[in-house]
């Protein structure tokens, strides 16, 4: 899987805790040849590692895999992730400097998120602490929750329950798109569909918890929502 080309191309010699320029970058160009941005993708990527309490060899491994550090400069990268990885206290100021860095490149950043969800998944299963981790650094780029959710489940499928399973649709589409998937599943799923083509009585009951359960799933979907939304909204 591959984001970048080159992506380290400037060898990173140290953690820099040195608050990172606002810039308004070429969104695929610029990150291959920026060293701050390179530090903190890989810092980011060492303490995810950490995250679960221990850091394998494969994580690293994936990290390489997912940014793609050039041959030349793999030796610098791989001193400044074993130095990085020793903890992930800091991981949050790593997120926060890009986060003002490419602010105005959203998709670069969710590529980062991407390769991040590659590096938990490495060795075989993302733990609770990692998914937290995740979660956290998602939030600090300026992800919604409902994005963080879409990302999961792209990475690490959805659950059968999911309510936006159900309804065939992205958990962060807007409540247009969620309202209008209703309409259409819900109508498809009418009982009286059934009834009007003749269907037996066993298939009528089938229609009937079908639509039940898709409008359950509409009504957790808007409760998710409306809690987001109380969490967002300022406190008077």
């Amino acid at each position: 899987m591959t984001f970048w080309r080159n992506i380290a191309s400037l060898s990173a010699r140290r953690v820099d805790s040195a608050d990172l320029p606002v810039l308004a970058p070429d969104c695929v160009d610029r990150p291959g040849s920026d060293p701050a941005f390179s530090t903190a993708v890989t810092a980011l990527g060492a303490k995810l590692a950490r995250a679960d309490g221990q850091a394998t060899g494969s994580e690293f491994a994936a990290f390489a895999e997912a940014f793609h550090p050039d041959a030349g400069s793999e030796r610098n990268i791989r001193r400044l992730y074993d130095l990085a990885r020793q903890t992930t206290h800091g991981f949050e100021s790593y997120a926060r400097r890009l986060a003002k860095r490419y602010g105005s490149c959203p998709m670069l950043l969710e590529d980062v998120m991407d390769g991040l969800f590659h590096i938990a998944k490495s060795d075989g299963a993302v733990t609770r602490h990692e998914l937290i981790y995740l979660e956290r650094v998602c939030e600090l780029f300026g992800f919604m929750p409902l994005t963080f959710k879409r990302m999961a489940a792209t990475h690490l499928g959805q659950e059968a329950d999911d309510p936006y399973l159900i309804l065939g649709v992205a958990p962060d589409a807007s409540d247009e798109t969620l309202h209008t998937a209703w309409r259409a599943a819900i109508a498809a799923a009418h009982p009286d569909r059934a009834r009007a083509r003749g269907l037996p009585e066993d298939f009528v009951e089938i229609a009937e918890a079908k639509a039940a359960a898709i409008n359950a799933a509409y009504d957790a979907a808007l409760g998710e929502r409306k809690q987001i939304r109380v969490r967002a909204s300022p406190r008077g």
